[in-house]
C-alpha cells in the first residue's frame, strides 16, 4: 500500500487500527533489518523494534507529514536502538572476556544466516561507537543515500560521510589485526 493511502487510513479513527496493522506488516521486516545490524542480536532487535511501533503508535497524532512515513518509522526504530545500546552499556559491569566473541554466538544463533566472514564483519561493526554503527548499517546494508540517512539521524551529511568513513577505517583495521 501507498504511504499516501496508508496515512489516509492511519489519521482516520475509524481506519487507524487496520492502518496501524497494514503499517507493521508493511515495514517490520525492513525495520527489523535495520535494527539487527545496530544492536545485533536478534532477541533485542525484536524488543527494539516493538518498542519503536509502540513509540509510532503513540505518536500517530504527532506525525504531521514532514517527512515521509518510512522516514518517520526509520528514525523512531534507529533511536530506539541507539537508545537501548546505551542503556545496555549502562548494565554491564562485568568483564567480557570469559564470553565467546560475537562472531562464534553468531555462527550459533538460527536466525544468522551468514558464514564466518559475516559473522567476522558483525563481531567488527559491533565495536564501532554507536553513531558510526548507525551510519554504517544505514549506507552499506540499506544502501541509504546520505541524504536520507541524514532526515533519519538529523545531522549534516558531511558528518555522517566523516562517520562513514572512520568506521570504514576501523573496519578495515579490525581485519587486518586478524591476519
Amino acid at each position: 500500500m501507498k504511504d499516501k493511502e496508508l496515512l489516509a487510513m492511519l489519521k482516520d479513527p475509524k481506519t487507524q487500527r487496520e492502518g496501524f496493522a497494514v503499517m507493521v506488516r508493511q515495514y517490520s521486516e525492513s525495520l527489523y533489518w535495520k535494527v539487527r545490524h545496530i544492536v545485533i542480536d536478534h532477541d533485542d532487535a525484536d524488543d527494539v523494534l516493538q518498542n519503536a511501533f509502540v513509540k509510532a503508535w503513540t505518536n500517530l497524532d504527532s506525525f504531521q507529514g514532514k517527512s515521509s512515513l518510512s522516514t518517520w518509522l526509520y528514525r523512531i526504530a534507529v533511536n530506539e536502538a541507539l537508545d537501548f545500546l546505551r542503556r545496555k552499556k549502562q548494565m554491564i559491569n562485568v568483564s567480557t572476556e570469559d564470553e565467546p566473541s560475537l562472531a562464534s554466538r553468531l555462527l550459533a544463533d538460527d536466525y544468522f544466516d551468514g558464514d564466518q566472514i559475516q559473522a567476522e564483519l558483525q563481531e567488527a561493526v559491533a565495536q564501532l561507537p554507536d553513531v558510526q554503527r548507525t551510519v554504517f548499517t544505514l549506507k552499506y546494508y540499506d544502501n541509504m543515500k546520505y541524504s536520507e540517512i541524514s532526515k533519519v539521524l538529523s545531522t549534516s551529511e558531511g558528518a555522517l560521510k566523516a562517520s562513514y568513513h572512520l568506521a570504514v577505517k576501523k573496519i578495515t583495521d579490525f581485519f587486518n589485526r586478524k591476519d
